[in-house]
């Protein structure tokens, strides 16, 4: 199934064109990915380790 996704709701593009889910569609998914995402709503009790830098080029 399809989500069907709404930018400025679920996601957004940042200043280098990169999508970034919302903390709302974090939480509509219902698990952490373990992918760093900016707006996270499960806390880690470890830090998770990016999958890319800042500069959005992978580690």
């Amino acid at each position: 199934m399809k989500a069907d996704l709404k930018e400025g709701e679920d996601y957004y593009f940042n200043e280098k064109g990169l999508m970034v889910f919302t903390e709302k569609h974090l939480l509509k998914r219902g698990y952490c990915c373990d992918s760093g995402c900016k707006h996270c709503p499960y806390k880690k009790k470890k830090p998770v380790k990016k999958l890319w830098d800042d500069s959005g080029t992978t580690t």
